[in-house]
């Protein structure tokens, strides 16, 4: 027993968390960077400054009250394979080290994706899919990556990944954020998307385009800029854009489970915090979602693994 932090610095998010296994609740912390009106995105050089400014309040506000750690763990890099980096997770990073020295107690490090599996898990009560050797898939849909994850228990009782399928081109989470900031929205823009979404009554008869396991995403960049040219509403646009990520998640899903077999599915990342795709991924699949604030990019699946390590 004991309580583990876990510190993420992704491209768009501070924070960090506590994670205490005796109870198994969760303190977190975290706040957006900021980016420019107009904007689709921000310059790492802008995200290390950021992370930098705004990781000692959220460290401030998570320690409010006087809190003895086990053990800590930091995201160092977007995904676990080869070529995979970015400068703002340094901050982070620094940070955790920093406590670890200080306070003598044992440092982790995992991949942000990881991180999102495990917040998933832990967010619908499923962490006990890693107490067997039984495969699950887990689907990181975010505005880096569209990635489909075979995963399992590993050697050291934590959790594996293994890319089976992914986007060609575009990511998800970047074909919501072109459309919204086209219309005007506030980057990031999936919530004021999925607003105009609902209010369409639109139905369209969506085509995915997909691959063996890989989908292309730039048909849906091209219809809606060719929607929005037309004149047609912003709702129905928002609609069309959020109902061809759903059918291509759809049937990447169906794709996989037709590979490796029926098992359980974990949706993780922003893009599944978006309702209209969730609810309807719910009736096909033996699916499992995290809360809306653990879909986003948060410190809690962080934690957790520096628990899961700590253990070991």
């Amino acid at each position: 027993m004991g309580v583990y932090l876990g510190i993420d610095t992704s491209n768009y998010t501070t924070s960090c968390a506590l994670y205490d296994t005796s109870d198994g609740s969760i303190r977190s912390c975290k706040q957006l960077l900021p980016v420019k009106e107009g904007e689709r995105g921000i310059r790492q050089s802008d995200a290390v400054f950021h992370h930098t400014k705004q990781l000692p309040g959220l460290m401030e506000e998570l320690f409010s009250s006087p809190t003895d750690i086990s053990a800590c763990a930091y995201s160092y890099a977007p995904r676990e394979v080869k070529g995979s980096y970015m400068p703002c997770f340094l901050v982070g990073e620094n940070v955790c080290r920093s406590v670890a020295s200080v306070y003598s107690k044992p440092v982790f490090r995992t991949s942000h994706q990881k991180g999102h599996v495990l917040a998933a898990l832990y967010s619908c009560g499923k962490l006990s899919f890693l107490d067997n050797d039984e495969p699950f898939l887990a689907f990181h849909v975010s505005g880096g990556t569209t990635d489909m994850l075979l995963c399992r228990r590993d050697e050291e009782k934590v959790v594996s990944l293994k890319e089976i399928g992914s986007s060609t081109d575009l990511k998800a989470g970047q074909c919501i954020d072109r459309t919204g900031v086209r219309m005007g929205l506030s980057f990031p823009c999936g919530r004021e998307l999925e607003k105009l979404a609902l209010k369409s009554t639109r139905e369209f008869r969506i085509r995915p385009s997909i691959k063996g396991l890989d989908c292309s995403l730039s048909g849906v960049e091209n219809k809606y800029s060719a929607m929005l040219e037309k004149g047609e509403s912003r709702e129905d646009t928002a609609k069309f854009c959020l109902e061809y990520i759903c059918e291509t998640i759809s049937a990447m899903t169906a794709a996989g489970l037709k590979e490796y077999g029926e098992m359980p599915v974990i949706y993780a990342g922003g893009v599944m915090a978006d309702k209209l795709i969730a609810d309807k991924l719910k009736t096909r699949f033996d699916a499992y979602f995290a809360a809306p604030e653990l879909s986003c990019d948060n410190a809690v699946g962080i934690a957790v693994y520096a628990a899961m390590k700590g253990k070991i």
